[in-house]
């Protein structure tokens, strides 16, 4: 059961990214495909994280993909922050 909540969550993860590419592309703001690589790096982590489940090895690799997923995140903030201050409206 937990597997397939496990791949659900995957999927879902894989949509947002997949909305965030959408919005990319008709904006062509960087700060959507930060968004977009943070969803698809944490859909794949979530998948193998099902793997990693089932042969019960160790999470350092889980959690090293997971805090590369949420510096994504940060990056895109800071990046769009730095980028409103530089270039105003």
């Amino acid at each position: 059961m937990i597997l397939l909540l496990l791949g659900a969550t995957s999927m879902g993860y894989m949509i947002a990214a997949l909305f965030f590419l959408k919005f990319w592309r008709q904006e062509h703001d960087r700060f959507f495909l930060w968004f977009a690589a943070s969803f698809e790096l944490e859909g794949l982590n979530r998948g193998i994280g099902g793997v990693y489940a089932v042969i019960g090895d160790d999470d350092a690799v889980i959690f090293t993909i997971r805090l590369i997923s949420y510096l994504f995140i940060v990056v895109a903030i800071l990046e769009k922050n730095i980028r409103a201050r530089v270039l105003p409206n």
